[in-house]
């Protein structure tokens, strides 16, 4: 019979402690014991991005692409894919945004996915486009948290091996 993992208080300690076993016990400030585990978890996922495909193919392509609206009363602009207007409901079509930018308004991200582990801290920045009604989130790279500001020009950098991913692209400040 397997012995009871250790009980722990705080949270690194259980980390730690799983990182060494695989399990561990945390007790939470009105006692309550919760049994964590490591469980590895993997799974092969086939997407398809159809109509927003032209977005991730240009950026393997070192493009940014935009939706604009084909409704010449509207004309919407949006950073984004989107296959209709989200103003008037009509078709949109493809042009390539610029490669430069503000930023809008940003975040430092202290926890992130597994996919992100490596670069935490990292900077998260929706950037504005002069001509554009709609804003892009994406990384921010090369820059430190006391170096962010709002109306930071930046400029996008296009990954050489692309995943086909919104990761394909993060932007960098300008100087």
């Amino acid at each position: 019979m397997r012995p009871r993992p250790p009980t722990y208080t705080k949270f690194r300690d259980v980390q730690a402690e799983i990182e060494r076993t695989g399990s561990a016990i945390f007790r939470d400030a009105e006692g309550v014991e919760s049994l964590i585990i490591r469980y590895p978890y993997s799974i092969q996922y086939i997407h398809s991005y159809a109509e927003d495909s032209p977005f991730f193919l240009g950026l393997a392509e070192g493009k940014l692409r935009g939706s604009r609206c084909r409704r010449p009363k509207c004309r919407f602009v949006y950073a984004t894919p989107r296959s209709h207007c989200m103003v008037c409901g009509a078709p949109t079509e493809w042009f390539d945004l610029p490669t430069e930018g503000r930023v809008h308004s940003w975040t430092t991200c202290h926890f992130g996915s597994e996919a992100f582990l490596s670069e935490t801290p990292y900077n998260l920045a929706m950037v504005e486009f002069d001509g554009v009604g709609s804003l892009l989130l994406v990384r921010l790279k090369d820059a430190v948290e006391s170096d962010c500001y709002v109306g930071m020009p930046v400029r996008a950098v296009f990954d050489p091996n692309p995943k086909y991913s919104i990761t394909d692209v993060w932007f960098v400040p300008r100087r």
